[in-house]
């Protein structure tokens, strides 16, 4: 039968002013215990404890904060879900706070809590970074079931631009007991949200919505789904094949118990098994099998001179430049091997992957004979990698599944012993089969293996290729796994190497090859892979070799990188470089207007027609600063002081502690020029109003992200507008527009690009 979680909490506990609701569970612990009571006569199987701001980064005493939460939800008789929610704030490289560190955060809490929780609640989550550090931290420190629930906006992405499938692959791939959606939106809109996470999801699913949007009545916050359309709604959702309901904000045991008097008789469903091999980033999936996949192979040093010596030099710009060009080329998935000798491994792998994934939505696959490398970089890495390699030998399986395990991944298996690599495809087979049932003893499905059957090249044995390509045939065939080839091998010490490369590649396609290791950047490989795809019935209408074959006018080459690309791709090195380079002959205002403002402007664009995502917008914006720096030094030594911007303040307003939108506004608004004033969090609304009058601001943004807290944001902008000329937009998760219009806002953002553009209409920039 579906298990049934409760409803809305801070909603439900009426918060005075200045209240925050996890220190009720000190100072009014009765107050609590009585909203969790009400959801457990309305029927609750499941009571969420009242810990989900409870950290560090709050709170001095989160151990007694977290520990009375749990005692209070216990006392009901239900069962205890320990509540761990966003920290607030973005992790790095978007943000400033450290993954470990946010790690340790979350394992603070769940060692204060486990003990009388009976599963674990990672719920409200918008970046699947800050999911994998909350996954972590429970693995690591106790062995409650954990529970997953995301937050997506309307437009079915999570805050740092996955969608569901790219998300329900990174947290199945972490190993989440449960998965599904809370918080954002109500439960009509959601309903495309759970038939997409049926689609992709092998794990059970739980939903939860709020009731409908919020509206602001006689001051306060209200939503707009009663329990009655509440149950009907969800009764749909039932109906598709889930294992948990509740609700989120605005519901109330009113809601519960008509959802469970609605849903009783319905039976839970767990998705059916997928066999989907997915490998992902940290906003975009590749699917193996859907059509022959291309990893770029040019980040390794083997036979790469320059890369060697970028590698000694810690020269992490050609690397970046590397993994951009590859992309463009046409590279799904980047390789990143990095080992030299006389390097640290470990710590240029980590480096290497954190970076490339400031700069590149593509997934990686981490390649590395050096496991502590690996493990290092398979815990920092964003998103589902592949991790290359595992081998036939005990010890390599022994050292390397675990760590599949531990962090997901999709593992690159090859068809080597003891006794090396077999000359015949059988004996190549043999220990493939040996691969896939060690990979199952440790728990993990041959959906997330990839073989590799070797090539050997033909200047030694005339018969290599013909004896890969048996194994890749029967290992993609008859064993049902996917395949890939580093390709260029075939070829080894031979004249004209790319005629070898380029017949084998689409010999080995036609043969079940699902990803091929090969140059992007050779026009014959990559005209050999878009010929194959359009003969083989990959690719609609032509289009993607159409593309490729018509001459367009090509990007910069790395050496004449200009400052607008290299703000575009997010590459601090070049953008201060370029902006040194312009300021010899231009004017500091004409390299702002004509390279910085427009290349802001593109990844605007971008992101508000949802092909950029948020952390390429906050790269570009810090490469832009690097620009922007470069202009301050050089004013400063010119003797002249930068003429400011208009200026604006920002705040979130009083009671209210989370400020991840607000800071996302101040940078991208900072680096178009203006003059941010960030009086932070939970600020009074007569000291924001004293700010504009001591500062003669024009415009004033807001945000609130607690439902509780909107009337303190109504009452903030009725004291600006009734004791200045000030306009005011508003922006955050509670909000929608027509909220914002009810309480008197001049102007709503739904997101941090369109506060950039309010404010340039508002001064009028740009016109």
């Amino acid at each position: 039968m579906i298990k049934y979680f409760d409803g809305g909490l801070g909603t439900m506990l009426n918060l005075r002013a200045g209240e925050l609701p996890e220190k009720l569970n000190i100072t009014d612990p009765q107050r609590v215990f009585a909203v969790h009571q009400a959801y457990a006569d309305a029927g609750a199987d499941i009571i969420t404890t009242n810990t989900f701001g409870a950290n560090r980064l709050k709170y001095d005493n989160v151990e007694e904060l977290v520990r009375a939460g749990v005692d209070l939800a216990a006392k009901t008789g239900k069962q205890v879900a320990l509540d761990l929610g966003p920290t607030g704030k973005l992790l790095k490289p978007m943000g400033d706070l450290d993954f470990e560190e946010c790690v340790d955060i979350y394992a603070q809490v769940v060692n204060a809590g486990k003990e009388g929780a009976d599963l674990v609640l990672i719920e409200t989550m918008g970046d699947l970074y800050e999911i994998k550090a909350a996954m972590l931290a429970v693995k690591e420190n106790c062995d409650l079931p954990v529970y997953v629930s995301m937050i997506f906006d309307e437009n079915a992405r999570l805050l740092t631009g996955a969608d569901v499938r790219t998300a329900c692959a990174v947290v199945e791939g972490l190993g989440a007991d449960v998965i599904g959606f809370n918080c954002g939106l109500g439960p009509e809109q959601m309903i495309p949200l759970v038939n997409e996470l049926i689609q992709c999801s092998s794990t059970p699913i739980m939903v939860s919505p709020n009731a409908g949007l919020p509206e602001s009545v006689d001051g306060k916050t209200v939503y707009n789904v009663n329990p009655q359309d509440f149950a009907r709604c969800m009764t749909d959702i039932a109906g598709m094949g889930v294992s948990y309901l509740g609700g989120c904000c605005g519901t109330t045991p009113a809601h519960i118990r008509a959802l469970i008097d609605a849903t009783r008789g319905i039976a839970d469903a767990v998705p059916e098994q997928k066999n989907d091999t997915v490998v992902t980033s940290y906003s975009r999936s590749v699917t193996l099998g859907v059509k022959p996949v291309v990893i770029g192979e040019r980040i390794n040093p083997t036979g790469k001179k320059l890369l060697k010596q970028a590698l000694r030099e810690n020269d992490m710009e050609y690397i970046l430049r590397e993994g951009i060009t590859q992309v463009e080329a046409g590279a799904h998935i980047l390789d990143v091997n990095v080992g030299l000798p006389e390097i640290d491994e470990p710590a240029m792998l980590t480096s290497a992957v954190y970076e490339l994934q400031s700069v590149t939505p593509a997934p990686l696959q981490l390649d590395s004979a050096d496991v502590e490398a690996m493990e290092q970089a398979l815990r920092i890495y964003n998103g589902k990698a592949m991790i290359n390699s595992v081998n036939g030998k005990r010890s390599s399986m022994d050292a390397i599944f675990p760590l599949a395990k531990k962090y997901g991944g999709v593992v690159v298996c090859l068809c080597l012993d003891e006794n090396g690599i077999p000359d015949t495809a059988c004996g190549r087979i043999e220990i493939a089969k040996r691969i896939i049932a060690t990979a199952r003893d440790y728990g993990i499905d041959k959906k997330d293996l990839v073989i590799d059957a070797l090539t050997m090249t033909i200047s030694t044995d005339t018969n290599n290729a013909v004896e890969t390509l048996n194994a890749v045939d029967y290992i993609r065939n008859e064993l049902g796994v996917h395949t890939v080839l580093g390709v260029s091998n075939i070829s080894f010490g031979l004249p004209n190497r790319e005629a070898i490369n380029t017949a084998f590649y689409t010999m080995a396609m036609q043969r079940g090859l699902s990803a091929g290791i090969i140059n992007p950047k050779s026009v014959g490989m990559m005209n050999a892979y878009y010929s194959y795809c359009a003969l083989a019935g990959y690719d609609d209408n032509c289009g993607d070799y159409i593309q490729f074959a018509t001459p367009v006018d090509t990007v910069a080459s790395t050496g004449d990188i200009t400052l607008i690309d290299a703000i575009v791709k997010g590459l601090k090195e070049d953008s201060s470089r370029c902006a040194r380079e312009l300021l010899r002959d231009n004017e500091p205002l004409t390299v702002i207007n004509q390279h910085i403002i427009p290349a802001l402007d593109k990844v605007g664009d971008g992101f508000e027609k949802n092909t950029v995502f948020l952390p390429q917008l906050l790269m570009s914006a810090d490469s832009a600063k690097a620009a922007f720096d470069e202009i301050k030094a050089f004013m400063v030594q010119s003797g002249n002081a930068r003429v400011k911007g208009e200026k604006i303040i920002i705040a979130t307003v009083e009671g209210d502690i989370h400020d991840i939108g607000k800071n996302i506004v101040k940078v991208l608004l900072a680096n178009y020029g203006f003059d941010v004033i960030d009086l932070g969090k939970d600020v009074k609304c007569e000291d924001v109003l004293q700010a504009v009058i001591d500062n003669d601001v024009r415009l004033v943004g807001l945000s609130a992200l607690m439902t509780t807290t909107v009337p303190n944001m109504e009452r903030t902008i009725q004291l600006i507008h009734d004791n200045t000329d000030a306009k005011v937009f508003v922006g955050g998760a509670v909000l929608t527009r027509d909220y914002a219009d009810m309480i008197n806002a001049d102007r709503y953002a739904r997101d941090a690009m369109e506060s950039v553009r309010i404010a340039q209409e508002f001064f009028g920039i740009g016109e």
